[in-house]
C-alpha cells in the first residue's frame, strides 16, 4: 500500500462508482434510516482514514468513498423526483417546447414543460413530456419557447423489454420526464415563443446557430455541421447516422473530447501564435497562460451551445484541468486529470455512470492518456521514426487505442462491432482536425464581418469527405459484426481489471488481466432466454435453430428489435417472424418448447372467445384483458399480470418452466410503477 502513494487519487472515482452501482443495484428503495446510517458511517470512516497511518488509511478512505457514492446517487434521484403518469392518457395536451430531436423511427419529437392535461390536478401532471409527431404536420414550425396544444396519447415511460435489459424509465427519471407518447393530429400554436422564452436563452441560441449553419451548408453536410457545432441532430438523416455507426464514426457526432480538444487547441495555438508576433507583449506577459484562459472560455461557450451532454461535460472538465495545469506550470495531460474529471461528473450526475457516453468517453481518454504517457516515458520506442512520419503515426496510434478501448463498451450497448472502423477513422479523423474544426473557429471569427461563408465552404468539403468515407466503409461486405449482449457482470469486471492493470504499482497489477479474462469468459458463455414475452402481451419471441422467431411480423417493434439485437442477430422483425417455430393462423399462434411444453399466443379480436373454448397449451399469452378464466387449467399471462411483473423470460426445465420477470430483476424503485 505504501508503494501506491502518488496514484491513490486515481482510485477516487473508482470507489465512488462502486458506491453508485450499489445504490442502483438495490431492489428496494432505501429509507431515511439507511441514508443516516451511511452518512454516519462515512463520517466515521473518514475520521479513521485521517488519523490512521499511511499503510491503513487508504482502506478506510476507500470505504468512505463507496458510502459517499451511495449517498450521492440517492440524493440525486430524490432531487430530480417528479410526477410520473400512472395510466394511459388520451386527450388535449398543452406545453412549452424545451427540446427538439428525432425519434428512433426518424419522426420529429418535442419535449414539453409547463404541461397541462385535461382533468388532472397540477400536482399529478408530469414535469416534462415527450411527444413524437406523426401524421400530417407542418402547420407549426417548432421553436424554443413556443407554447403548443395538441391531442395525443401519453403513457408512463416503459421499463426493460426483457429481464436485465436497458431500463428506459430509469434513464428518463433523471431527466424529470414523466410521460412519453405521440400524436397524429396537427400541432397548433397556443402562445408565441416570445412569451415562453424565459430560461431558454441558450437553447434558442443553439437552434438559431443550427438554422444559420444549415442555411449556409446545405444537404447532409449541413445536418452534420449542426450536430457537431450546435449539438442539434434533428436534421440528421437516419441512413447517414446508421452509416456513421456501422463505420465506427458515430463518435464524430457526439460533441466529445475530440471536438473540444480540437476547438480549444486551435484557439490556444492560434492566439498564442498571434500574441507571439508582438515582442512587446511576448516579453512582458505570459502569453501562454493568456491563450490558455481564452481557450478555456471558448470551451465553456462550446459546452453551453452544444446542449451539455455527458461527453461534452467530461471534455470540458478535462480541458479545464489541462489548462489549469498550464496556468500552474504543471503537466497538463495525465491520468490525474482523467480521475478529477470522472470524480466531478460522478458527483454532479451519478446516473451517467451507466450511459454509453460516460463509459466510452472515459475508456477512450484513459486508454489514450495511458498509452501516450507510456510512450513519453519510453522515448526510445519511437526514436527511429522520422519527424515527418510522426503525425501519421500519432493518428494511427490514437485511432487504434481509442477504437480498442471503446470497442467492448460499444459492443455491449449497441450489439455491434464495426470491423473496418480503424480504416474509416484513419481517413476521417485527420480531416476533422485539419479542416473541419479550424474552419469552424475561423467562421466564428469572421461571422461579424459577413465572411463566414469562406471557411464554411472548407468545412463543408471536409464533412462531405467524412460522409463519403462512412458511406463507403459501411457498404463493404462484413462491415458490421453483431454480438450477443453481455451479462451485467461483464463490463464492471472488465473495467476493474483494466484499471487495476493501469493504476496499480507492482506485480499485483497483472491480477487485473485475470479480471479481463473472466469478463471475456462470461461474455463468450452468455446465454439468451429461450422465450421472451413483451410487457404488453402483444409479442412472443422463441429461440429456434435459425435464431429467434417472433409471433407476428408487425407490432411491438421496439421489443422485437431489441430482442434480436441482444441475441446478436441482425434480422428485422418481418424476417424473424418468417422463421420456423410458430404455427397456426394470425392471432392464434402456437409453438412447442424444449421438454414438450406448449405455448399459445392469442391476439386481436376474438382472442378472449378463443381462450374460453379452451387453453389448448400449457402456457397461454393473451394481449386482451380476461374477465373470466377458462375452465381448463393453464398458466395464463394477461396484460394485468404483465402490468405487475413487466416483460418475462421463460426457461423450459425438466419439472416445468422457470419464469423470470423484470420486477424480479429490477425490484421496486422510485422510477418503477
Amino acid at each position: 500500500m505504501l508503494a501506491q502513494r502518488g496514484t491513490l487519487l486515481l482510485w477516487v472515482p473508482v470507489f465512488l462508482a462502486v458506491g453508485v452501482s450499489i445504490w442502483f443495484a438495490l431492489r428496494v428503495e432505501p429509507g431515511a434510516g439507511a441514508y443516516w446510517a451511511a452518512g454516519l458511517a462515512a463520517a466515521f470512516l473518514l475520521l479513521l482514514g485521517l488519523r490512521a497511518g499511511d499503510a491503513v488509511s487508504p482502506f478506510f478512505l476507500a470505504c468512505c468513498l463507496v458510502l459517499a457514492g451511495f449517498l450521492l446517487a440517492g440524493a440525486r434521484a430524490h432531487l430530480v423526483s417528479a410526477p410520473v403518469l400512472g395510466f394511459r392518457y388520451y386527450g388535449p395536451i398543452e406545453g412549452r417546447i424545451v427540446a427538439l430531436d428525432r425519434s428512433s423511427s426518424d419522426k420529429p419529437r418535442l419535449t414539453l414543460d409547463r404541461v397541462v392535461l385535461a382533468d388532472m390536478h397540477p400536482d399529478r401532471v408530469p414535469r416534462k413530456v415527450r411527444i413524437s409527431l406523426h401524421g400530417a404536420q407542418g402547420f407549426v414550425v417548432p421553436e424554443p419557447g413556443l407554447t403548443v396544444i395538441l391531442t395525443g396519447h401519453l403513457s408512463s415511460p416503459s421499463g426493460p423489454v426483457e429481464p436485465g435489459g436497458f431500463d428506459f424509465r430509469r434513464m428518463v427519471w433523471f431527466k424529470s420526464l414523466g410521460a412519453v407518447g405521440y400524436t397524429r393530429t396537427p400541432v397548433l400554436v397556443l402562445a408565441p415563443a416570445e412569451e415562453g422564452r424565459a430560461g431558454l436563452g441558450v437553447f434558442r441560441t443553439r437552434m438559431a446557430l443550427s438554422e444559420a449553419i444549415r442555411s449556409r451548408v446545405p444537404g447532409d453536410a449541413g445536418g452534420f455541421a449542426a450536430a457537431i457545432l450546435a449539438g442539434d441532430r434533428s436534421a440528421m438523416d437516419h441512413d447517414v447516422v446508421e452509416a456513421l455507426r456501422n463505420s465506427n464514426m458515430a463518435h464524430l457526432l457526439a460533441i466529445s473530447g475530440l471536438h473540444m480538444g480540437l476547438l480549444t487547441g486551435v484557439v490556444f495555438a492560434g492566439l498564442r501564435a498571434i500574441l507571439s508576433l508582438y515582442p512587446w507583449l511576448a516579453l512582458r506577459f505570459a502569453i501562454k497562460k493568456i491563450a490558455a484562459m481564452a481557450a478555456l472560455a471558448a470551451g465553456a461557450g462550446y459546452l453551453a451551445l452544444s446542449g451539455g451532454s455527458v461527453s461534452t461535460e467530461r471534455a470540458l472538465v478535462m480541458v479545464a484541468v489541462m489548462f489549469g495545469a498550464v496556468l500552474l506550470d504543471r503537466r497538463a495531460v495525465s491520468l490525474r486529470s482523467v480521475a478529477i474529471a470522472a470524480t466531478l461528473l460522478l458527483c454532479w450526475s451519478p446516473e451517467a455512470l451507466f450511459g454509453p457516453g460516460f463509459q466510452m468517453s472515459f475508456a477512450a481518454t484513459t486508454g489514450l492518456v495511458a498509452v501516450f504517457g507510456w510512450l513519453r516515458d519510453h522515448p526510445g520506442v519511437l526514436a527511429r521514426v522520422p519527424r515527418w512520419g510522426m503525425p501519421a503515426l500519432t493518428v494511427l496510434i490514437s485511432s487504434a487505442v481509442a477504437g480498442a478501448a471503446t470497442a467492448p463498451f460499444g459492443a455491449a450497448h449497441f450489439n455491434r462491432i464495426a470491423d473496418y472502423g480503424l480504416i474509416a477513422n484513419l481517413f476521417s479523423v485527420p480531416v476533422m482536425g485539419a479542416l473541419v474544426m479550424p474552419s469552424a473557429v475561423v467562421a466564428a471569427v469572421m461571422a461579424p464581418f459577413g465572411l463566414e461563408w469562406i471557411p464554411l465552404s472548407v468545412l463543408r468539403l471536409g464533412l462531405e469527405w467524412i460522409l463519403l468515407v462512412a458511406e463507403t466503409v459501411s457498404g463493404w461486405e462484413g462491415a458490421v459484426t453483431h454480438v450477443v449482449a453481455p451479462g451485467r457482470a461483464v463490463l464492471p469486471c472488465l473495467s476493474l481489471g483494466v484499471l487495476v492493470f493501469l493504476i496499480w504499482r507492482g506485480r499485483g497489477r497483472f491480477l487485473g488481466l485475470a479480471g479481463v479474462a473472466v469478463a471475456g469468459a462470461l461474455w463468450l458463455t452468455a446465454e439468451r432466454p429461450p422465450v421472451l414475452i413483451a410487457d404488453t402481451g402483444g409479442l412472443v419471441g422463441v429461440m429456434g435453430p435459425e435464431g429467434r422467431t417472433v409471433s407476428k411480423p408487425r407490432g411491438d417493434g421496439f421489443s422485437a428489435l431489441t430482442w434480436l439485437e441482444n441475441d446478436g442477430d441482425g434480422a428485422d422483425q418481418a424476417t424473424a417472424a418468417g422463421r420456423p417455430g410458430f404455427v397456426g393462423p394470425k392471432g392464434d399462434r402456437t409453438t412447442i418448447l424444449d421438454g414438450g411444453v406448449s405455448l399459445r399466443h392469442l391476439t386481436g379480436r376474438g382472442a378472449v372467445d378463443r381462450l374460453q373454448e379452451g387453453c389448448g397449451a400449457d402456457i397461454v399469452v393473451i394481449n386482451t384483458s380476461v374477465e373470466r378464466l377458462p375452465r381448463t387449467g393453464c398458466r395464463l399471462v394477461t396484460p394485468e399480470t404483465l402490468r405487475r411483473s413487466g416483460a418475462l423470460a421463460v426457461w423450459p426445465e425438466a419439472e416445468g418452466v422457470r419464469i423470470l420477470s423484470v420486477r424480479d430483476t429490477e425490484g421496486a424503485r422510485m422510477w418503477s410503477p
